[in-house]
């Protein structure tokens, strides 16, 4: 393992400057799930719950948690994100969430895609928590990180 790129030489942590690096397209795939109960699952399915629908909520906390990432997360840079998308849908014990976040820029998007991800599952605990004492988020993971050069699109060459 090399060395941590958000340490200085005295151990204090600090944002790396990424002023130098060439903006790229960045994107960034994370999946979550939260283990519930049969009957939290079917009140879920049946939109009966007391606050609400559950999944679209949960996509639209995941997407303005993944907005907010640089603002929680203390090393993370503030980036001009173009796109974040989170899906939450009903799998076999519980809500699966995967949430997609891209951006123009000098650094990365994972902590944003991981964070929309979170905060969709979190959603869906507060959501629940009323009717479901067996909740358990699990198995939150990076799935996919891609950068491209921005020339690498035939749109951004000049005929």
């Amino acid at each position: 393992m090399g060395r941590l790129t958000h340490i200085d030489d005295q151990g204090k942590a600090v944002m790396v400057d990424v002023s130098q690096k060439n903006p790229q397209l960045r994107k960034a795939v994370a999946v979550g799930k939260i283990l519930l109960a049969p009957e939290t699952l079917r009140l879920i399915e049946e939109n009966s719950l007391k606050k609400g629908d559950v999944l679209t909520t949960a996509e639209i906390a995941g997407i303005q948690g993944g907005k907010r990432t640089s603002e929680l997360i203390p090393l993370c840079h503030p980036l001009a994100i173009t796109k974040i998308a989170v899906k939450a849908e009903l799998v076999g014990d519980g809500v699966r969430v995967t949430s997609e976040a891209r951006c123009v820029g000098q650094t990365g998007i994972e902590m944003e895609a991981l964070t929309a991800t979170s905060v969709a599952l979190l959603t869906v605990y507060d959501m629940c928590k009323a009717v479901d004492k067996s909740m358990i988020i699990t198995a939150i993971s990076l799935v996919q990180k891609t950068k491209q050069d921005l020339a690498a699109f035939p749109e951004n060459s000049i005929d």
